[in-house]
């Protein structure tokens, strides 16, 4: 059984997290496949969005705690550092690649995880997804930067919180703090998912990328600098077809093709 699978269908690629039997845990077959999904996705022109999803009643539950001691056993500190820093790389391309990426998150969520749904752009959770930090209950700090998103994205007061507790939140707490974007009825998350890829999907893929460009460079930079980068890809986005698809289509008065624009 691979431990990740893929499928693509109306431009929306699905990447389905494929251990149910250990709640969805990382494995080096799994991020290593992501990972190659991810690049390969990322330049994919008739992909113009992509859902993490997770099989079974959890989307992560992190490391796998069970092989922890025995992979880590013949490892030197330096060799599990570098294969950490390898590891690393995946929330940075969910981060940088130009597609947006929406968690499809259906159960619990934790550790590493965590983490990785932080890192995506999006997230939308059914009512029985649980999610916690978990890393002080067995005596780890944290990794997949989960520190850095979950500290801007709802503030250091309760984060630090969440990291010294490992408090387990439901997904309506969840939604609360803002963590995740939505919450709806398991029976509905699939095609609320869905539908939020294909909302998407349908937009302009250039200006989709610039928005996303600019909203992560938000993070630390200065109001001016914020100005002058908006200043650039506003200006380079007006001369692209997808913009006067854009007017041509208010003017006329229907839904715009941006798929569809030529040069």
């Amino acid at each position: 059984m691979t431990d990740l699978l893929e499928s693509t269908e109306n431009g929306i690629a699905t990447l389905t997290l494929n251990r149910p039997e250990r709640l969805n845990a990382l494995s080096p077959a799994m991020t290593a496949g992501l990972s190659e999904a991810l690049e390969r996705l990322s330049t994919d022109s008739g992909v113009g969005a992509i859902v993490i999803a997770g099989a079974g009643r959890g989307w992560c539950a992190g490391g796998d705690v069970k092989t922890m001691e025995s992979r880590g056993a013949d490892q030197t500190f330096g060799d599990r550092a570098e294969g950490l820093r390898r590891a690393h790389r995946l929330p940075l391309l969910l981060r940088r690649m130009p597609k947006v990426v929406i968690a499809m998150i259906n159960g619990p969520v934790a550790g590493a995880g965590l983490g990785l749904a932080l890192a995506c752009d999006l997230r939308i959770a059914g009512k029985a997804a649980r999610f916690g930090t978990a890393f002080a209950r067995i005596g780890y700090s944290g990794d997949y930067g989960g520190s850095w998103s979950l500290t801007r994205l709802i503030g250091t007061a309760k984060a630090r919180e969440l990291y010294f507790t490992a408090d387990i939140i439901d997904a309506d707490t969840a939604a609360g703090l803002g963590i995740v974007n939505r919450v709806v009825p398991a029976e509905e998350l699939t095609a609320a998912a869905r539908a939020l890829a294909e909302e998407i999907a349908a937009g302009p893929p250039t200006a989709i990328a610039m928005i996303k460009t600019l909203l992560n460079k938000s993070s630390n930079s200065s109001l001016e600098q914020m100005l002058e980068y908006e200043s650039y890809a506003q200006t380079l986005a007006y001369t692209t077809p997808e913009h006067r698809e854009g007017v041509a289509a208010f003017r006329e008065k229907r839904t715009p093709d941006f798929r569809g624009a030529k040069e």
